[in-house]
C-alpha cells in the first residue's frame, strides 16, 4: 500500500493544531506545567514544518514569560532562531524542544505520535 504524503501531512498538523489548542487552554488556566507538556508534543509533531516549528517554540517561550523561568527565556529566543533555519535541513527527531533538553539530541517519541510521524519519512 502506497504512503500518500499529503494525507500524513495534514493528519500530523491536525495533530499539531490539536496539541497546541490544548496547550493555549492550559495556559489560559494557568497550568503551566500542563500547557508546556502540549507544546512540547506539538513541537515533536511540527518539528519538520518551519512555521509549526517555530510557533511552537514561541508557545514554550511565552510559557517561560509566565513562569519567570530567565533559562526557559534565553533558551527558546535561541530555538526559534534555529527553527527558523533548520526545521527544512535537520531536526533531532522527538526532541521536546524545552530549554531542559540539548536542541540537537533526538529522543524516544511517545508511540501515539511515532504512529502519526512513521508515514512521514
Amino acid at each position: 500500500m502506497a504512503v500518500n504524503p499529503i494525507a500524513d501531512r495534514a493528519e500530523i498538523l491536525g495533530a499539531y493544531h490539536a496539541q497546541m489548542q490544548q496547550a493555549m487552554s492550559a495556559r489560559s488556566q494557568a497550568d503551566f506545567n500542563r500547557a508546556f507538556h502540549h507544546y512540547e508534543r506539538a513541537h515533536i509533531l511540527g518539528q519538520k514544518f518551519t512555521w509549526p516549528h517555530v510557533k511552537s517554540h514561541l508557545g514554550m517561550l511565552q510559557v517561560g514569560f509566565l513562569r519567570k523561568d530567565a533559562r526557559e527565556i534565553v533558551g527558546q529566543c535561541v530555538r526559534v532562531v534555529a527553527a527558523l533555519i533548520f526545521s527544512k535541513i535537520w531536526v533531532p527527531l522527538g526532541n521536546t524542544g524545552g530549554a531542559n533538553v540539548s536542541a540537537v539530541k533526538s529522543m524516544p517519541i511517545p508511540e501515539d505520535l511515532k504512529r502519526l510521524l512513521d508515514g512521514m519519512k
